[in-house]
């Protein structure tokens, strides 16, 4: 996951005069986002374990890619520039979190290895039928 994530970041600074452009809307910032980073971050994350240490740097990673995509905003009392919570970048972005598309991902793939046949090395392993030496 580590290497996923310096890839993710990797190709986040690449595009990053994309994300940070006044001259394209915020729907298309998520659509590079969606597209582009997370099909990158999420490589093969069905096999992944995560831990709550690794959930943590991926919800950071995904903080840090929002704030950037949607900036501050101003206050309107006092009119000082401010960081948008957690909570607002969600409700700001409409698709699920990383986290919850990685355990959508994880179930999805354990439906496809439990019809698979008693022969193939992910259904024994699944099943607990690994009898074999290797």
């Amino acid at each position: 996951m580590k290497r996923r994530l310096k890839s993710g970041n990797a190709l986040c600074h690449s595009v990053q005069y994309l994300l940070s452009s006044s001259l394209l809307s915020k729907n298309i910032k998520i659509k590079i986002y969606g597209t582009l980073i997370l099909s990158v971050i999420l490589y093969g994350s069905e096999t992944w374990s995560l831990t709550l240490r690794q959930e943590r740097k991926l919800r950071v990673f995904e903080n840090r890619v929002l704030r950037r995509i949607f900036g501050s905003k101003r206050d309107e009392i006092t009119g000082e520039w401010i960081e948008l919570h957690n909570e607002e970048l969600n409700d700001l972005k409409s698709s699920p979190n990383a986290i919850r598309v990685i355990k959508s991902r994880r179930m999805r793939w354990t439906g496809h290895v439990a019809r698979m046949g008693e022969r193939r090395g992910a259904y024994r392993v699944l099943a607990g039928k690994a009898e074999e030496k290797r």
